[in-house]
């Protein structure tokens, strides 16, 4: 057995640390930082604009509006031993795959509308 491939079949149980994510979703991401020989959690929030399955190489980005309207995006790797837990706080009703066109958007356009379970 290849150790790739041995790899790959451990690594295709999903991460406790993150539930089921969709796109369009609000999420708080906290994040393992590592500043010298300190380390803290940071905590990222943001919408859900693409998801990629893939096994080992699953992952997943995050944009959120930071300070002055600046858009920032994260791409967090769904098994990286640097996420410490994922929150999924609101879940919206959206048509596409990949929210791409969020980026265009400004203020009440970009918002989505929200799905009730």
């Amino acid at each position: 057995m290849n150790l790739v491939e041995s790899l790959e079949r451990q690594m295709a149980q999903p991460n406790p640390n993150v539930p089921e994510l969709h796109v369009g979703d609000t999420v708080r991401v906290h994040v393992r930082i590592v500043e010298g020989d300190r380390e803290r959690v940071q905590p990222f929030q943001g919408t859900v604009i693409r998801s990629r399955k893939g096994g080992v190489n699953a992952n997943f980005t995050v944009r959120r509006v930071a300070s002055h309207g600046v858009g920032v995006e994260r791409t967090f790797l769904l098994h990286s031993p640097r996420l410490e837990r994922v929150e999924v706080l609101r879940h919206a009703k959206v048509r596409r795959a990949q929210l791409y066109f969020l980026r265009d958007r400004r203020g009440k356009a970009a918002r989505l509308k929200e799905r009730r379970n």
